[in-house]
């Protein structure tokens, strides 16, 4: 069953979209292709087929969560433009009174 021409004006006004005459008719085609696409997949789709994301197995590809060293304070502080107690000193942008 072709999508008709009509039926594209009618979703392009219920989509309030603006379509020329040529658009429509360049379209009516083209969305008739694609709803025969989904049908063909909708045959395709079988009940006792588990639904899948991937279609390998993914394994974690990160490394594990390791404790290491870290970078020393005073060296992680060096380019910072203020600091202040031994921590980054940023503006205030909040109002201690909200």
């Amino acid at each position: 069953m072709a999508i008709t021409r009509d039926e594209v004006a009618h979703l392009a006004r219920l989509s309030r979209l603006a379509l020329s005459e040529e658009e429509l008719d360049t379209l009516a085609p083209q969305l008739d292709v694609i709803i025969g696409a989904v049908a063909r997949v909708a045959e395709v789709a079988a009940g006792d087929i588990p639904p899948t994301t991937h279609a390998v197995p993914l394994t974690n590809v990160f490394r594990a969560d390791i404790t290491g060293p870290s970078l020393p304070r005073t060296d992680a502080l060096a380019g910072a433009p203020a600091t202040q107690d031994g921590r980054f000193r940023v503006p205030r942008i909040l109002d201690m009174d909200e």
